[in-house]
């Protein structure tokens, strides 16, 4: 049969390859005699075993031209092959046709290093080439997987170590211990106990207690939904999916806006509004300390701070130790570089900086939104401290806000900046804009001018029917238009766009306040029946931890598929849904056992 033929063919050139490379130095005779050995074993009626080798290679699928190029191949069934002498090792080629870049799993003889690998899949494509002129402009890097054996106890040892460090095993020790030890140990554990049922009940706690701003838990809690779904795309169709048209599905579309399209991240955005909270929190503890903003009271402020860092460095050890012993998979290569960017700079997350490094060098990058938000929160006692002063006020927050949108139009003019994704999912977008202080500080500076103005006002704001009916009116139809223009205006620039550039400059700042006009509607009785429920609270309270650990999760799923995903929306609904039950579970267990304690 023509297939039959096609498989001859195809032993017949690796076989010539072989061949050829006796003469080779890179390669060595033993990963020679390897490999012939191998292919010769696939032109017998009754292939030994080992011949398993070949069925565990990536074969190119059907839809290429929609999209599906990567031909992943199966991993445990390479792990699985034990030759004469070699065991099989599972590789990936990446290779690059013109602007098409894909990768192909290989199974290759375990004697052979990634060096030789390297130079046996280049003198086959030669080969081929020669006889099929069908390839071109072919740039080959071989990855060597070794075989995961299994972890030694030396390693669950260091795990289980920093894990007590963290307070996660310690109950459970507690339990194992003898009942006849000393009476102080029982005390500890028992104190240790009944701390942990109260963080618990604090946790799961649905009343208010008469908080204010209780639509800020609604608030908080829809964003985070909004960012777990863009990201259980975003993080899908770097390397997983097998179909090119969900872009072209999503990108015209306005009802995508809550997967990966137009402005999704307006989210975040929200999140930076939230610094209300901040104002809030100092102007209370200024008016508890005589009315006075002392260097004492901005140290204890600023330190409030850095309570949630043990989370955030938690995360970074997370993604070190778990991602470091799972067993690979086709499709681990994003997972290979968080490791390595968090073994090399996981500094920068201690030093909440990670957002000013470069784009590929940051470890967790999600966390940037940690670090910009700290930088942020800096400023908030230089505002507060002038905020008696209203010209100088205006004026502070006037020069801020100012260099804020110039700096995001003047970046949008020159490097010729999109406004709609996933149009920016490029470099530069994220390396020059995206993360970085000068560009997102107006949602911040909004949430602060708002926090003073509702923590000092003497009497309510929207005293008549109209003011509300305007406020409500302008702030949906600024949503709505900001919506709408991001997709009118998709695509990248090929010269300066002043359009571009003014709604860059532009629209988180007029996001803020429209979300800042909601808050205030809601906080004045117009508005809040949904964004104030009860059952927003114990989610608020895990939102933290939630926002932090939802990536880990899908780089997870994502890396340890077999096989490519395709995209529709039930299939990505579905997972959006699993992404969210997952990450509440997860986010709960680290507010009551990391974030709490501390």
């Amino acid at each position: 049969s023509r297939l039959k033929m096609m498989l001859q063919l195809s032993v017949f050139i690796l076989q010539v390859t072989v061949f050829s490379c006796v003469h080779i130095h890179n390669v060595t005779q033993k990963c020679l005699e390897d490999t012939e050995g191998f292919l010769s074993e696939l032109h017998n009626d009754r292939p030994s075993k080992y011949a398993m080798l070949y069925d565990a290679f990536g074969k190119m699928g059907s839809d290429v031209v929609g999209g599906n190029v990567n031909r992943p191949g199966s991993l445990q069934e390479c792990l699985l092959v034990h030759g004469p002498a070699f065991n099989g090792q599972f590789c990936q080629v990446f290779l690059k046709q013109e602007s098409i870049q894909y990768f192909v799993d290989i199974c290759v003889p375990g004697s052979c290093n990634e060096d030789e690998v390297q130079a046996l899949v280049v003198y086959f494509l030669c080969c081929l080439l020669m006889i099929l002129p069908l390839l071109a402009s072919i740039y080959i890097t071989g990855i060597k997987w070794k075989r995961q054996r299994g972890i030694s106890p030396g390693v669950n040892l260091a795990l289980n170590s920093n894990l007590t460090h963290y307070g996660t095993l310690s109950s459970s020790q507690c339990a194992q211990t003898d009942c006849r030890a000393p009476e102080t140990t029982q005390t500890a554990c028992g104190k240790a106990k009944g701390e942990l049922q109260r963080t618990t009940a604090g946790v799961l706690n649905t009343a208010s207690n008469g908080q204010s701003y209780l639509c800020l838990n609604g608030i908080r809690i829809l964003s985070l939904l909004w960012i777990i779904s863009g990201h259980s795309v975003q993080l899908s169709v770097w390397n997983n999916i097998n179909d090119k048209r969900w872009k072209e599905a999503v990108e015209k579309n306005p009802l995508y806006i809550f997967s990966f399209s137009g402005p999704v991240y307006l989210a975040v955005d929200t999140f930076l509004l939230l610094g209300l909270l901040s104002a809030k929190s100092l102007l209370a503890s200024i008016e508890a300390t005589d009315d006075k903003l002392s260097p004492a009271l901005v140290a204890k402020f600023l330190f409030k701070r850095f309570k949630v860092q043990p989370l955030q460095l938690f995360i970074v050890c997370l993604v070190i130790g778990l991602f470091s012993v799972i067993p690979k998979g086709p499709f681990w290569v994003i997972v290979e570089d968080q490791i390595l960017s968090c073994k090399t700079y996981w500094w920068s997350n201690l030093l909440l900086i990670n957002n000013l490094l470069d784009i590929s060098d940051v470890c967790a990058p999600w966390t940037w939104y940690l670090s910009i938000d700290f930088q942020f929160f800096i400023s908030t006692p230089l505002l507060i401290f002038i905020y008696r002063n209203k010209y100088a006020l205006l004026a502070v927050a006037s020069f801020f806000l100012v260099t804020s949108c110039l700096s995001s139009a003047l970046l949008t003019t020159l490097l010729h900046l999109p406004v709609h994704q996933p149009t920016t999912d490029y470099e530069t977008y994220f390396q020059y804009y995206y993360n970085k202080p000068y560009t997102r500080y107006g949602p911040y500076l909004v949430g602060i001018l708002v926090g003073i103005f509702m923590k000092t006002k003497q009497c309510n704001l929207l005293n008549h029917q109209w003011k509300v009916a305007v406020g409500w009116a302008s702030c949906l139809s600024i949503m709505a238009l900001l919506v709408g223009l991001a997709y009118a205006l998709r695509g990248v620039p090929s010269h300066p766009s002043v359009p571009h550039s003014l709604y860059q400059g532009l629209h988180r700042t007029l996001w803020a306040m429209s979300v800042a006009w909601i808050i205030l509607a809601c906080e004045e009785g117009y508005g809040n029946r949904i964004l104030s429920l009860n059952m927003w609270i114990p989610l608020s309270n895990i939102s933290f931890a939630c926002y932090l650990i939802h990536p880990v999760l899908i780089i997870l799923y994502n890396g340890k598929q077999e096989t490519a995903i395709h995209y529709t929306d039930l299939n990505f609904f579905y997972l959006f849904m699993g992404h969210t039950a997952l990450t509440v579970t997860s986010g709960y267990i680290l507010t009551v056992l990391i974030e709490r304690p501390f």
